[in-house]
């Protein structure tokens, strides 16, 4: 069950950034990179990640193609020692 609702969680991740990047292109209110970055952290990495290569958005800043990979890290090692018990 907890699986599922990772998955869930990243889809919503993608779909954030996707909005994101439709408000960028259309010229309306933006979510914070704070806020983006916020999401991968907390369990939404691959999320974060997918998203900016399917919608092409955040690619080239630094900032982004430094954290949210270091964020899918943070997030497989929470799962597995979650998964094991240890915390």
């Amino acid at each position: 069950m907890e699986y599922v609702i990772l998955i869930i969680w990243n889809i919503f991740v993608f779909a954030v950034y996707g909005i994101d990047k439709f408000n960028a292109i259309n010229g309306r209110w933006r979510i914070s990179e704070k806020t983006l970055l916020m999401l991968a952290f907390l369990m939404g990495g691959l999320g974060a990640y997918f998203g900016m290569q399917f919608f092409r958005h955040k690619t080239k800043h630094i900032k982004f193609t430094l954290l949210v990979p270091f964020a899918i890290l943070v997030n497989v090692t929470a799962v597995y020692f979650i998964g094991r018990g240890f915390v």
